[in-house]
């Protein structure tokens, strides 16, 4: 009982919408059908003071001044403040009150064409796949319902498009999750370097008391006077050094003497073999005079006695090799000078108590010291060269220091990348650095983010900077959408900004306007000059993709 109710509520409804469908005027889509249903006459939609009788709505005559009277007809195309022509309280609204007639396309999309192709003799497929808008017949024409075959068509590209839409936004969760990861690793790395920094702050001042301690030291270390001991080790050492370098040089002289000799060998193989080997009929009087001057020279070279050059070779190796106790000259002995009895003087410390030495030699230093730092003493550091102990606690406190500064240099650039904008949710990081490209004929367009962009010529060349990254910006669009998706769309799109590129001859430097959209993967779509050296590029890219964004959001359905 309750399954025939059912059908018979179903029934009735079915029929309701039914008539509600044929009781609209041609051309009248569903959300205006109210203004419509009066028996007694038509209301201008937007004028309500004037009213018309029901044979006026669709007569191919404009009435109303908004074109409310002519959903279906191409009428009131035209609208003037001037038509109709009868007397109107205050002055009229002149604004199209429909947006289109209206297309039911029965098994697509139902939608609104522009009033000025009804009629017109065109079949309006791609808008109208059910050839209402052409009822008429004008000039002949006569429009099939292709809806069946068009709405299959389009469901099966919006499904490839639904695809592609949710595997793009697949891919910009990725991207998210990466610049995030990326993000955390960089402040990770400056907590980590602060850590750093802080304990190498610590170990810098110790290094610095250290050093400063050493040289306070031995600025404090009595000079002892040069006598004549003092004059017979400055000789040796100057004898020393001036002994190294002729040995140096003896050695160089050897090495090139032995590379000459390598070169004669060669040299006589080549001029043995071209005499064994030429063709003495081949009447070439250089050739001749050539073999008759190597066969003289081998003549004098076997007819010389040959000399001992072993003899001569150890001589010089024994002369190379370098000084020491057991083998030439005891430098050491010269250098090490015999303590005087004035010397002993200033040891008077050693003869001390243990318990009493280092305090008196502490004392004396500081006394020594505080006499340099007032003028009274000459400072031991402008008569003598720096010694290893300070030296090296100087260069171990400049080195720790040198890297500090480095550590603390990037801690400075991390923070910068921080707060350098990298687009919502710091997507753009993940893609930072990565380019791709384009080759559109005669050249080859690359673009790296966040980077530059660049247009290389196929016909040889060098690449043509077109802009470096300088910021980002939002620009809107209205522009179509191909069957494959690719194009800007309707709206409110993320641009990047590429200037300060190359300069253009007679103009400008080089400036690139990047324009993003919806992609399932990262593509230039297309680059066009829009004025001298200034370039827009179109690209298709995960990154910019919402939930629920239409990628093909057009004024006419994708087919």
């Amino acid at each position: 009982m309750r399954r025939i109710e059912a059908l018979v509520l179903l029934s009735t409804l079915s029929t309701s919408i039914l008539a509600a469908e044929l009781s609209r005027p041609r051309g009248v889509g569903p959300e205006f059908a109210k203004f419509y249903k009066a028996a007694d006459g038509f209301t201008c939609i937007s004028n309500p003071s004037i009213k018309l009788d029901l044979s006026k709505v669709n007569d191919d005559y404009c009435d109303c001044p908004d074109g409310s009277d002519e959903p279906g007809t191409a009428a009131c195309t035209y609208l003037s403040a001037l038509s109709p022509p009868q007397p109107i309280v205050g002055a009229p609204n002149t604004t199209l009150a429909l947006p289109g007639f209206y297309c039911k396309n029965k098994g697509h999309i139902p939608s609104y064409i522009s009033h000025t192709y009804v009629n017109d003799g065109v079949c309006d497929y791609d808008v109208c796949c059910d050839g209402s808008d052409e009822w008429a017949g004008v000039g002949g024409v006569k429009c099939e319902d292709k809806c069946k075959e068009i709405g299959k068509e389009w469901r099966r590209l919006d499904e490839i498009r639904q695809k592609s839409a949710r595997n793009a936004l697949k891919k910009k969760t990725e991207l998210v999750n990466e610049a995030q990861a990326l993000r955390a690793g960089v402040e990770l790395r400056i907590s980590s370097l602060h850590v750093e920094i802080k304990d190498q702050e610590r170990k810098v001042e110790e290094l610095k008391k250290k050093y400063e301690e050493v040289e306070r030291s031995e600025r404090g270390k009595v000079v002892k006077s040069a006598g004549k001991g003092s004059k017979v080790t400055v000789l040796a050492g100057l004898a020393k050094q001036r002994v190294e370098e002729l040995r140096d040089a003896l050695v160089g002289l050897v090495n090139k003497r032995d590379e000459l000799r390598r070169k004669v060998k060669e040299l006589e193989t080549i001029l043995s073999t071209f005499k064994e080997e030429y063709n003495p009929n081949f009447n070439d009087e250089g050739v001749k005079r050539a073999v008759k001057s190597w066969e003289d020279y081998a003549a004098k070279k076997d007819a010389s006695p040959e000399s001992d050059e072993s003899a001569e070779d150890r001589d010089i190796e024994s002369i190379s090799k370098a000084d020491s106790e057991t083998e030439g000259i005891n430098w050491a002995e010269w250098e090490t000078e015999e303590e005087s009895d004035i010397e002993a003087l200033y040891k008077f410390e050693e003869y001390l108590p243990a318990s009493v030495r280092a305090w008196v030699h502490q004392k004396l230093t500081d006394l020594r010291i505080l006499l340099i730092e007032n003028g009274i003493l000459a400072d031991n550091a402008s008569s003598r060269s720096e010694s290893k102990a300070v030296s090296g606690a100087r260069t171990a406190y400049q080195n720790l220091n040198d890297d500090l500064g480095i550590k603390q240099s990037s801690v400075g650039d991390l923070i910068k990348d921080l707060e350098k904008d990298y687009g919502p949710n710091d997507i753009f990081r993940a893609l930072k650095g990565t380019c791709i490209s384009k080759d559109s004929g005669e050249y080859e367009y690359e673009l790296c983010w966040l980077d530059k962009a660049s247009q290389k010529s196929k016909k040889g060349g060098g690449t043509t900077g077109m802009g470096n990254f300088v910021r980002f910006d939002k620009m809107y669009f209205d522009e179509e959408v191909d069957a494959e998706g690719k194009g800007l769309g309707t709206g409110e799109r993320t641009v990047l900004m590429y200037e300060n590129g190359q300069h253009c001859w007679n103009g400008p430097n080089r400036q690139t306007t990047v324009v993003l959209a919806c992609a399932e993967k990262d593509e230039i779509w297309k680059v066009v000059e829009q004025e001298k050296c200034m370039y827009r590029m179109d690209v298709g890219t995960p990154a910019v993709c919402e939930i629920g964004q239409k990628k093909a959001d057009s004024k006419k359905d994708e087919l």
